[in-house]
C-alpha cells in the first residue's frame, strides 16, 4: 500500500508449478504439503511483444528473479493466491532475511506504507509497515485526524494473524503499487490486532486503529490472494493520471 543470490528451489518450484493454499510448517522452504495446478493466464491474447532493445538486454543479463527489487503488477499470478507460512526455525537464515531486507528496501524506495513479499514475487506470509512522521507532513491537520493517521516505525510481520477489535468501518480512498496508477474507496475496521513473528523470529502482537489498521487490512489481503479491488467501491475506481490524458 501508496535494493544477487541465485533463486532458491521455493521459488523456482512456484514459478514451474504454481503455489496455492501452502504452508510450509516444519520442513525446508522448498517442502511443500500439496502442490496444485498451474493457475490459468487470464489474458487476452499469449503473444509476446518485446522490443528490440528489451531483446538484447536479454541476451547479456539475464532477467532479474525474486524477491525482486520492483513490486509485480496485477496480473502476476504471485498475486492472487495464498501466501505459504514460513517454518519459524527459517526467519534467520539468509533465505527469508534477504526476503525481508528486500522487502524493506523497495517499500522505503517506493514511499510505500506497507509491502508484503507477494508483491517483490515471494509467495510467504511476510509483510513490512512503516509510516514515518515526515509522510505525515502531506496531510492538514484536519485530514490526519479524519483519517486517523499515526507515524509507524518499521514493522515487520512474518506469519501474521488478524483479529478484528472494533467491527464498525470507514471508507477511505486507497492506492497500491500492485494496482498503479488507480485508486478507490475501501471500507475498512476501524481497529485490529495482530500477532506473529518478527524479523528475529520473537513473537510478536500490535492493536492498531485508524490509518494504521487500514495499511494492515490492506497487506494482510495481500497474503491472501485479494486486492483493494476486490473491495472497492467499483464506481470510485479512478485513474489518478485521467487529468493528464485530456491536456
Amino acid at each position: 500500500m501508496n535494493r544477487t543470490l541465485r533463486p532458491s528451489i521455493l521459488l523456482r518450484w512456484f514459478f514451474r508449478e504454481g503455489a496455492h493454499k501452502t504452508q510450509l510448517t516444519g520442513a525446508p522452504l522448498w517442502r511443500r504439503a500439496s502442490p496444485s495446478p498451474n493457475l490459468a493466464r487470464a489474458h487476452s491474447s499469449d503473444i509476446k511483444v518485446r522490443s528490440y532493445l528489451q531483446y538484447l538486454k536479454r541476451k547479456v543479463r539475464a532477467p532479474p528473479t525474486p524477491p525482486y527489487s520492483h513490486v509485480c503488477q496485477v496480473g502476476d499470478p504471485v498475486l492472487r493466491v495464498r501466501a505459504a507460512e514460513v517454518d519459524a526455525g527459517a526467519v534467520g537464515g539468509a533465505e527469508v532475511q534477504k526476503v525481508i531486507g528486500t522487502l524493506v528496501r523497495v517499500m522505503r524506495k517506493r514511499d510505500c506504507m506497507g509491502l508484503s513479499a507477494p508483491q517483490i514475487g515471494v509467495p510467504l506470509r511476510i509483510l513490512a509497515l512503516e509510516y514515518p512522521e515526515s509522510m505525515m507532513h502531506d496531510w492538514s491537520p484536519a485530514e490526519q485526524e479524519a483519517r486517523g493517521l499515526a507515524p509507524v516505525p518499521l514493522r515487520v510481520f512474518i506469519n501474521p494473524r488478524l483479529r478484528v477489535l472494533d467491527s464498525r468501518t470507514a471508507t477511505f480512498l486507497e492506492a497500491c503499487e500492485s494496482v498503479s496508477g488507480f485508486s478507490a474507496c475501501v471500507p475498512r475496521y476501524l481497529s485490529v490486532e495482530v500477532s506473529g513473528l518478527n524479523e528475529r523470529a520473537e513473537p510478536v502482537y500490535w492493536q492498531a486503529s485508524g490509518w494504521p489498521a487500514r495499511i494492515l487490512q490492506h497487506e494482510m489481503d495481500h497474503l491472501e490472494g485479494v486486492l483493494y479491488v476486490d473491495r472497492m467501491d467499483s464506481y470510485t475506481f479512478t485513474n489518478i493520471h485521467w487529468e493528464e490524458h485530456n491536456e
